[in-house]
């Protein structure tokens, strides 16, 4: 196969720029054009690639189809990583969910279907699962989606399945299943529980669990997810494409439990505080990860243990700069 030029949305963000950075390294990609509009990214994520001859940074808004159009020009593959993520700021906030995540969404679509682009990888979530209680979770068993941010991750996968039949499109989409890792921001009234968890920790705070921490989910280490969207982006097996994924580790931790293990990882004593559910959150997630491992040759490599431990290093080391300036 011939070297790639990969159209990256998101890539400043935290899985994006951990995709842009192997992207970069990789000898079968040419060209690596990220497009961010720094809303949630960082462009401190990509600094160290800046100087990369094959990378080329835009500021842009996936919302804006003109500027989607442009800049993909010339991609042979569009990996597309950008979206406003967290179930509790779409409860907060459907309309500005809906408006990056449906629409800007829709407009990359469209830019790859005007630009003759032959295939476009896009994430989706464990979220389109919704109501449906049954583990693990295959593919083709989605539920009713229990908030606005799961809704505009299962219009996504519709309209990418429209484009596919109405249209000389092509698509891969990954289901991610809780992400962690470094460049992953603890900032924020919507941040993940597993930075909040790592930096209130070495900050020797204690934690918020909002219910009693039974709930459970297939935490998943960052790399694993690159690794499936390299996969996905440099597959020319027409049999993987046009489909849906799950990509996790496929095991299962509560909320309790994690936080258990990040407090005996930092060899603390901190008592979380618990506080009422919140609404829209899916109570158990376990992913089937059977179809990935045999359509994209994925298999996840870092364990939640050994991510949780390469994560906590990275956030212990991010902290000690941040507080000596």
């Amino acid at each position: 196969m011939s070297k790639v030029k990969v159209f990256l949305t998101g890539g400043a963000g935290f899985i994006g720029s951990n995709i842009a950075k192997t992207l970069a390294d990789h000898s079968g990609i040419e060209k690596v054009i990220v497009f961010d509009n720094l809303s949630t990214g960082n462009i401190d994520n990509i600094s160290p690639l800046l100087e990369n001859q094959k990378f080329v940074f835009v500021k842009g808004d996936i919302r804006d189809l003109n500027a989607c159009l442009e800049a993909s020009k010339g991609a042979d593959v569009i990996c597309h990583q950008a979206a406003l993520g967290s179930v509790p700021r779409s409860i907060s906030d459907p309309a500005t969910t809906h408006d990056v995540n449906c629409t800007g969404t829709l407009n990359i679509f469209i830019a790859a279907k005007q630009n003759n682009i032959k295939k476009v990888v896009f994430a989706s979530s464990s979220s389109i699962y919704g109501d449906n209680p049954a583990l693990p979770k295959k593919e083709e068993n989605k539920g009713n989606p229990l908030s606005p941010y799961a809704v505009t991750k299962q219009t996504n996968e519709l309209y990418a399945d429209t484009f596919s039949k109405a249209y000389d499109f092509n698509y891969i989409g990954l289901r991610y299943f809780n992400v962690f890792g470094p460049n992953q921001s603890p900032d924020g009234p919507y941040a993940a529980v597993i930075p909040l968890f790592i930096l209130n920790t070495i900050k020797d705070k204690p934690s918020i669990i909002h219910g009693d921490g039974s709930q459970s989910r297939d935490f998943t280490y960052v790399a694993n997810v690159v690794q499936a969207n390299i996969h996905a982006i440099l597959s020319d097996k027409k049999e993987s494409w046009n489909t849906m994924y799950n990509i996790a580790y496929g095991g299962r931790s509560t909320v309790l439990e994690l936080y258990k293990k990040i407090i005996k990882a930092a060899e603390k004593k901190i008592e979380p505080v618990f506080v009422s559910s919140r609404p829209g959150d899916i109570p158990h997630s376990l992913a089937d990860i059977s179809k990935a491992k045999q359509l994209l040759s994925y298999q996840p490599t870092v364990s939640l243990d050994e991510g949780l431990h390469l994560t906590y290093k990275w956030f212990e080391k991010k902290f000690a700069l941040r507080s000596n300036l």
